[in-house]
């Protein structure tokens, strides 16, 4: 009986160790981009499928969610400011589509990327104020 009980607590707190520290690898928010996103790729890798094109796209990805806002682009936009994981609606000369900026590890990179027609035009990328501590 006592070594059933010494077995059942050496394994849970074995389980409550490996609990924590994936707990606190995750909730790691002074991070620099770089480990970030290598802890992003890390658990891709781990992941028992495999990675989504729209978990690939290094800008993001269109989107049919709910737009939080629309922006015109034309030929005297310099810059774009977006928020990560912020959809939002872009109009480029009278045509337009929605754009879910999920940019992990990406801080800021040219309109054209995404969409043609565009150059000259940078895309500022702020962290969403929500996954921050």
């Amino acid at each position: 009986m006592k070594t059933n009980f010494t077995q059942l607590a050496l394994v849970a707190a074995l389980s409550l160790t490996g609990a924590t520290a994936v707990l606190a690898d995750n909730l790691t928010y002074d991070a620099s981009p770089e480990q970030q996103q290598l802890r992003w790729f890390r658990q891709v890798q781990e992941s028992k499928s495999q990675p989504t094109a729209n978990q690939l796209a290094p800008y993001g990805y269109v989107s049919t969610g709910t737009v939080a806002r629309a922006v015109n682009v034309d030929r005297s936009t310099k810059y774009l400011n977006v928020t990560r994981l912020e959809t939002v609606k872009v109009n480029v000369d009278g045509k337009s589509f929605i754009w879910m900026f999920d940019t992990l590890g990406t801080n800021a990179f040219p309109l054209s990327k995404i969409v043609s027609g565009t150059e000259g035009v940078t895309v500022y990328v702020a962290e969403n104020p929500s996954y921050r501590p």
